[in-house]
């Protein structure tokens, strides 16, 4: 018989491109009363609407799209706090530093064990319960476009889609410098620091198109 889950427990996002491992940590939390939510890919966890109450992110950190220290940072860019644990089997320490730096509460190398992963989450939603970082999702993506030109959106989806500045400048018909304005006016107004922010802001917008990807 597993243990109840009530909602005061926290939810666990789990985001990983193998089934089989998310099938795994799924059963793993459900056995200690957590609630956990699987994800395939990063841009289907942004798109999602977090649930009311404290939870804690644990994901992969190679995964086709935004890796997960690339999903870390787009969440933080966003404004939320959401407790994340990195989980590789590639792991080196500048990956580790890296991960900590943009806010992980940890970072796991595989083969770890089940009880390691289940303190951290533990000790995540613990610390989540007590600061009150539980975050929710904005207004809506159309709020977030209503604040740049049509200029700027042309210039957010084509940085979106790894194009450098030159080719952009090419693409749009402008100076380059005229590029670069655009770019940090558009990233200001929507409060993103980062690449791997505004790919995640245009991929929750629709901009990339279905199958559009980065770099291409």
């Amino acid at each position: 018989m597993q243990p109840e889950r009530t909602p005061e427990a926290g939810t666990v996002y789990i985001v990983d491109d193998e089934p089989a491992v998310r099938d795994a940590l799924r059963l793993l939390f459900h056995s200690v009363g957590l609630k956990a939510v699987c994800f395939a890919e990063a841009s289907a966890f942004l798109d999602h609407r977090l649930e009311v109450g404290c939870g804690c992110l644990v994901t992969d950190l190679r995964m086709p799209g935004l890796s997960g220290i690339e999903l870390i940072e787009a969440l933080r860019s966003r404004g939320c706090n959401l407790p994340a644990v990195v989980v590789t089997g590639h792991g080196d320490v500048r990956l580790a530093v890296r991960a900590l730096k943009c806010g992980a509460a940890n970072f796991l190398e595989k083969p770890f064990h089940d009880q390691d992963l289940l303190d951290i989450v533990n000790g995540a939603l613990l610390a989540c319960r007590h600061d009150n970082c539980a975050c929710t999702q904005p207004d809506g993506p159309s709020l977030e476009l209503e604040r740049l030109t049509v200029r700027e959106r042309e210039v957010l989806r084509l940085v979106a889609l790894g194009r450098p500045n030159k080719l952009i400048a090419r693409t749009l018909d402008l100076s380059t410098r005229t590029v670069e304005s655009h770019r940090a006016s558009l990233m200001r107004k929507l409060q993103v620091d980062s690449v791997a922010g505004l790919v995640a802001l245009a991929l929750r917008c629709g901009l990339l198109g279905d199958g559009a990807g980065r770099g291409q």
